[in-house]
């Protein structure tokens, strides 16, 4: 059996990428404008964190299992 399709991982590495920007970009404007949501842990920045997490974890599997050109 062989696999000609394109891996799950770089879908998933996709998504990663946009809910990380998404959360990023949140949590900037948190910073930048101080509304923060009225949580007991707010002076961490949970947004700022998972964002960058979510986003380099997002980037890495989108590019270590990127579809390749060649055979």
């Amino acid at each position: 059996m062989h696999s000609s399709g394109i891996s799950i991982w770089f879908f998933n590495g996709i998504l990663l990428t946009v809910y990380g920007v998404l959360v990023l970009a949140y949590g900037i404007f948190e910073l930048a404008t101080h509304q923060t949501a009225n949580v007991v842990l707010a002076n961490l920045h949970a947004p700022v964190w998972w964002g960058a997490i979510l986003l380099v974890l997002g980037l890495f599997y989108s590019v270590r299992f990127r579809p390749s050109r060649t055979k």
